[in-house]
């Protein structure tokens, strides 16, 4: 005899998403508050995770945190000394850095009513997120994303993991932080290629959601290159709502299904990253992904020329780059970027689905690409790499 349970609930998740400045500043209550929000009366145990990055820039952060934990007492008891790790995509494919990190934690004696602060970029957040997330099943973490690219896009999110197998990612969790807070002061020590290059992002989230805030960046170019602060900020700030407004809406969280509508520009952008051993960061190889596929909607005649060369242009204009030599590769059974396809499909499993472009604004789902219109694509931006920039946009005017 069989029988047939259909098991059926919800769990609500909401976190907040703070932007402030001089989060350490003993009289500012962001980050206690957030800390202790669902449980004032009771004094929370922290520790704190900082990219070794990080803390050659601010060679005091340690010590302000301690300072901070110190001056709100009443709500917040530092449960071990902080610990400096590296960041970016080598903590990401070091096979044990997440087992130290748990070792860390059990030392601390964390547990699931225990909070976690991790101070960094985007690689960062992903691995300490990933080993928060597995320790107890879900110790608390608060993310301090100190990137323009985790400022505006992965450091908001719900996503954790860790690079394995030569695939990046393929260890990993969806797990909603505790709460994310934003504080552009980090900024002002990022080099000025980690902050253009995690402007990329930007650039992709306006062209499938917000034609406004595109145009808002082709008015702010020269701005945006110069890493001025008030464009800057602003492009975080309005970056990051795009994104929270997708997670919260569109209906698929945690990926079930087989779309990515916000990994426009990615399935080759992954492919690259691996390919050039992280040579390239994830902003610019996003900047030639989505040059890629800008091109690629222009051959498949779904995007006019103007809209094309608008993108491509902006592109230029951050200082980012169309085209890298890995692109030229060749593989067993052809150009190795072109295996990206199958692993982002991979990724997923299920069925290839690929966001394109309409318009600016107006994304598409796709689930196949046509090769020969890919290798045109490659072609035309091998070319337009050689010419001089004066050819290539001789008017910078929106």
């Amino acid at each position: 005899m069989t029988q047939l349970l259909i098991q059926r609930f919800s769990v609500p998740l909401e976190y907040p998403v703070v932007f402030t400045r001089d989060i350490f500043a003993a009289e500012n209550n962001a980050l206690a508050d957030a800390i202790s929000r669902r449980e004032p009366q009771r004094r929370q145990r922290c520790l704190c995770v900082i990219e070794a990055r990080v803390a050659e820039l601010w060679p005091d952060l340690s010590a302000r945190f301690s300072d901070y934990v110190r001056a709100h007492s009443g709500t917040l008891e530092q449960a071990a000394q902080t610990l400096i790790i590296p960041g970016a995509e080598e903590c990401k494919n070091d096979p044990e850095a997440l087992g130290k990190l748990h070792a860390y934690f059990e030392a601390a004696r964390m547990d699931r009513h225990s909070t976690v602060i991790i101070i960094g970029g985007g690689g960062l957040q992903d691995l300490v997120g990933y080993a928060a997330a597995t320790t107890h099943r879900g110790v608390r973490a608060v993310r301090v994303p100190t990137t323009v690219l985790s400022q505006a896009d992965s450091g908001v999110g719900v996503k954790n993991g860790v690079n394995a197998f030569g695939k990046k990612n393929f260890l990993g969790t969806f797990a909603a932080p505790f709460a994310v807070i934003v504080d552009p002061s980090f900024l002002r020590t990022l080099p000025q290629r980690d902050a253009v290059a995690g402007m990329a992002e930007a650039i992709k989230v306006a062209l499938i959601k917000d034609p406004a805030f595109f145009a808002w960046m082709r008015a702010q170019a020269s701005a945006l290159a110069g890493v001025e602060d008030e464009a800057v900020s602003y492009l975080v700030r309005r970056c990051a709502e795009l994104h929270l407004t997708h997670i919260a809406t569109a209906g698929d969280p945690f990926e079930f299904g087989s779309a990515r509508p916000l990994d426009f520009g990615h399935w080759s952008a992954h492919k690259l990253e691996t390919m050039t051993h992280h040579r390239l960061s994830h902003g610019e190889a996003v900047a030639i992904g989505i040059g890629i596929d800008t091109r690629y909607c222009v051959e498949a005649g779904l995007l006019s020329e103007s809209d094309a060369e608008s993108i491509l242009s902006l592109i230029e204009q951050l200082g980012l780059s169309l085209w890298d030599s890995a692109l030229e590769r060749e593989g067993p059974t052809g150009l190795e970027v072109l295996h990206g396809l199958e692993e982002f499909r991979e990724h997923l499993g299920g069925e290839l689905t690929v966001t394109l472009l309409d318009g600016i604004g107006q994304g598409r789902e796709v689930h196949a690409l046509d090769l020969g219109l890919l290798k045109k694509s490659l072609s035309y931006l091998r070319t337009r790499a050689r010419r001089p920039k004066s050819a290539v946009h001789p008017s910078t005017s929106p």
